[in-house]
């Protein structure tokens, strides 16, 4: 009887530990899924695309703020277009390119990726730089130089999958633009409606502003990068190409949508928090003229205080050191395949001598802009034209793919995944024929 009874209560005093354990069990399973779009996400906001969103905050206040919802479900769709070709092709998108194009169209796309990436390393480390020099003092040149060398080392020597796992973790620097918002004393009436109504002023600063949120957003450097991960991703979870395995690809599919949709969501979320907190701060204070990020710092610090200005600072250095290995790692990936060397993140330096260089290269020509006359504004500017001429067509040539059943067999692209990714690479049409006519 005692074993009945004692039988009868365990459930009952179990089933409650069961009921916190599975919600538990579940979110682990969640987060250790989580990799490339988490990381491609959070690469997106880059000291550079900070600026971009610092810049709208203070000059237009809350009235942009609805473009974050606006171009978070074309941003997921696309990457999870560019992260799909990678898992079922087991190749990255230059491979593709060159394998099933024109080899001229690969070279023109490479030739474009890497001038944009090299003045948009150079526009990231230089405000990293900038950064440290506002909190310790000291030569922004020289802590752009140890921030580029430091990037190449991690890049170089660490394996991919414990390097996966630092560019995981650096993820969190971007909460530092969530602790800022909660120390500006945002509004919440005016910011909740310009995130949830949108306003369109049909003149050249707005339209201007909105062509800038969307190539911010919206970066072909982010296409290569994700999809070469999900080669990687798969190689290192010893997974073979889904073209290979459609029948039981649902599993892998589904989980590159979740990682796709959290990086993605959380990109946008903080690029929203940053635009709330230079609206609270500095367009309330009449601040509207911010060009770079560290002005943007810099601008906080008698406005919001010293707490806000170090916070918005520091998060600028956590956000450089996930973004610079992203886009010299781009370039790299999207260089060998043109060329055809050996090499990806996981192979030894001396197995992949040419990959590794081309990283170490366009890092160090980043560097290197930061010691020449170039104006960084106007260098930003110039790396938006290259982006903007290079996303559109580009964006069209991976649907293609991603549609076309002899690159991708059974697994193209559903109906649904084609209408969004097609309006996707629309919007950027519109998005790149403003850019060169307002």
């Amino acid at each position: 009887m005692a074993d009945d009874a004692e039988a009868d209560a365990g459930p009952s005093r179990e089933s409650p530990a069961i009921a916190v354990t599975l919600p538990i069990a579940h979110a682990t399973t969640v987060i250790r899924s989580l990799g490339p779009g988490l990381v491609t996400g959070a690469a997106d906001d880059d000291p550079s695309g900070i600026a971009t969103y610092s810049q709208i905050g203070a000059q237009f206040g809350y009235a942009f703020a609805w473009t974050m919802l606006f171009s978070f479900p074309l941003m997921a769709a696309f990457q999870e277009v560019c992260a799909r070709i990678g898992a079922v092709t087991g190749v990255g998108i230059a491979h593709n390119l060159r394998r099933h194009y024109s080899v001229w169209v690969l070279r023109f796309v490479v030739i474009l990726l890497l001038v944009a990436n090299v003045i948009n390393l150079g526009a990231d480390l230089g405000a990293m730089g900038a950064a440290a020099q506002l909190l310790i003092g000291g030569s922004g040149l020289l802590y752009t130089v140890l921030f580029g060398i430091v990037c190449i080392l991690l890049e170089t020597l660490l394996s991919y999958a414990r390097y996966a796992q630092v560019l995981k973790w650096l993820t969190l620097s971007l909460f530092a633009y969530v602790a800022v918002v909660f120390a500006a004393h945002v509004p919440w009436g005016k910011a909740l409606h310009g995130t949830l109504i949108p306003t369109l002023v049909f003149n050249g600063p707005n339209a201007m502003a909105l062509v800038a949120i969307l190539g911010t957003t919206i970066s072909p450097y982010l296409f290569f990068w994700q999809s070469s991960q999900e080669v990687e991703e798969g190689r290192r979870r010893h997974v073979r190409p889904l073209g290979l395995t459609a029948r039981s690809a649902g599993t892998e599919l589904r989980r590159i949508r979740t990682d796709t949709m959290i990086g993605m969501g959380f990109s946008n979320l903080i690029a929203l928090f940053i635009i709330w907190a230079t609206a609270a701060t500095l367009h309330a204070s009449g601040v509207t003229n911010i060009q770079t990020s560290s002005q943007a710092a810099e601008a906080l610090r008698p406005i919001a205080g010293p707490f806000t200005f170090f916070v918005f600072a520091a998060g600028i250095i956590g956000t450089g050191m996930l973004a610079v290995p992203v886009l010299a790692g781009s370039a790299a990936y999207a260089v060998a395949e043109l060329f055809q060397w050996p090499g990806t993140l996981d192979s030894r330096p001396r197995q992949a001598r040419a990959f590794y260089a081309t990283i170490a290269v366009a890092t160090l020509g980043g560097v290197a802009l930061n010691f020449t006359s170039l104006d960084p504004i106007k260098a930003l500017y110039w790396s938006a034209v290259v982006n903007g001429v290079l996303a559109a067509p580009l964006m069209a040539i991976i649907m293609l793919i991603a549609s076309n059943p002899k690159i991708m067999g059974r697994l193209t692209l559903p109906t649904y995944m084609r209408i969004v990714g097609w309006l996707a690479t629309a919007v950027m049409v519109a998005a790149t024929i403003g850019f060169f006519v307002l």
